[in-house]
């Protein structure tokens, strides 16, 4: 199968090239999903899992990407929940090839159902950038209605479902970005908008939630602005500054069928609106992720036409 691989850590992006790879075997428990749309994560090539396995042994070379789209072709030994056939979205597994690639094993547990009328496209931008707001806000942020929120990166992939999500959960959404960004996060839903190079989001006053996909200054910064029993959320590492009088919480999204139905429903009956930046074939694929251009949104790799 063609694949996208990575050879060498410490090249980088430049290190990743298209590439003939075997086809990969269901385990006990998996399922083998032929790929017709993958996401990736540019700090992919900096975590551990996507040089070594589980023991720590080095998987060189490994294939990206986590995020997919596609349809069942194989079963494992004891898997059960989904058919050879059945249209699927998911994470693949940290720890093992992943989903640049034309086809992938995957944990049947790590997917759910993809319906007849959502794209492939859209459902490979769900998983990681949907279940990371969600998580975030409803198991790590406990966020209530008439709570007041900062969402980072609001007309990011992740950024805006945070703001759209922490809108119908009934919370005020003060967005951040940069002064390009202010359109894009007003219309995913932000209340109002903070441009981080020439503003201060010191202005916005006390807040209940911030949702940090940024950290650094800007983490340290927001810390100081929770009320008392606050909540800030990141994903980015733990914050340098802890909260006075609230808490912070630093974790890794995590794979869970029940909250993917969550929000495929939303994005079919229009509650929820995924934010794709860029869309290549998989020929195309390492041109697409080094950009000479900023496109805000989830690269997304259409791997069949």
């Amino acid at each position: 199968m063609k694949a996208i691989t990575v050879t060498d850590q410490a090249a980088g992006m430049a290190g990743m090239k298209l590439a003939e790879r075997p086809e990969p075997q269901a385990a006990i428990n998996d399922v083998v999903v032929q790929v017709h749309s993958s996401g990736f994560v540019n700090t992919e090539l900096s975590w551990p899992s996507t040089w070594a396995d589980r023991s720590g042994r080095d998987r060189m070379p490994t294939i990206p990407g986590h995020e997919l789209a596609g349809v069942v072709t194989s079963l494992g030994y004891g898997t059960t929940g989904l058919s050879v056939g059945q249209r699927v979205l998911g994470l693949a597994d940290w720890y093992r090839d992943g989903t640049l690639a034309e086809y992938v094993a995957v944990e049947a547990r790590n997917l759910a159902p993809l319906p007849g009328d959502v794209d492939f496209t859209v459902g490979a931008s769900l998983p990681i950038s949907g279940l990371t707001a969600w998580q975030g806000l409803h198991e790590h942020g406990r966020l209530r209605s008439g709570q007041s929120v900062i969402a980072h990166g609001a007309a990011g992939a992740v950024g805006s479902m945070v703001t759209q999500l922490a809108r119908e959960f009934g919370a005020y959404v003060i967005g951040t970005g940069r002064a390009a960004d202010r359109q894009a996060a007003l219309d995913f839903g932000a209340n109002e908008f903070v441009d981080l190079d020439s503003e201060a989001l010191e202005d916005v006053g006390r807040v209940d939630l911030v949702f940090d996909l940024i950290g650094g200054e800007i983490g340290k910064r927001s810390a100081r602005l929770l009320r008392a029993g606050g909540t800030l959320v990141s994903i980015v590492g733990p914050s340098e500054v802890r909260p006075a009088d609230g808490v912070a919480i630093d974790f890794v999204v995590a794979s869970d069928r029940a909250q993917l139905h969550e929000i495929v429903q939303r994005v079919r009956d229009g509650r929820l609106r995924t934010n794709i930046g860029t869309a290549a074939s998989l020929e195309d694929a390492v041109a697409a992720f080094s950009p000479t251009v900023r496109r805000p949104g989830k690269t997304i790799i259409r791997v069949r036409s």
